[in-house]
């Protein structure tokens, strides 16, 4: 099944990964979780940006894809942020456990 434009594939992640073309990422899983495991993308706390964008302002205007395990908490925050003018957001298709699995 293809990607949405709303969303990066894992497999698209992966090769750029490969590439390093890492593109900037918005890691919304818990501390736990990203300590296990990350890519050196930022960890906020999903409510933390939801609350208070401020802190994630830089991103905006920049190409990130957000994180989390399984792809929906990090399709709820791009939906969320893009309402906000973050445009340029795209959601880990089907999260990090996808990716772990490829």
């Amino acid at each position: 099944m293809p990607a949405l434009k709303s969303e990066m594939s894992t497999v698209v992640f992966k090769k750029r990964i490969e590439a390093n073309k890492i593109p900037h990422i918005l890691d919304i899983r818990t501390e736990a979780e990203y300590e296990d495991f990350n890519f050196g993308g930022e960890r906020y706390d999903l409510e933390e940006i939801l609350l208070d964008q401020t802190k994630i302002n830089h991103f905006k205007n920049k190409e990130t894809v957000i994180i989390c395990h399984t792809g929906l908490q990090s399709e709820i925050a791009r939906r969320i942020l893009d309402k906000k003018g973050f445009t340029k957001l795209k959601n880990l298709a089907r999260g990090i456990e996808s990716y772990l699995s490829l």
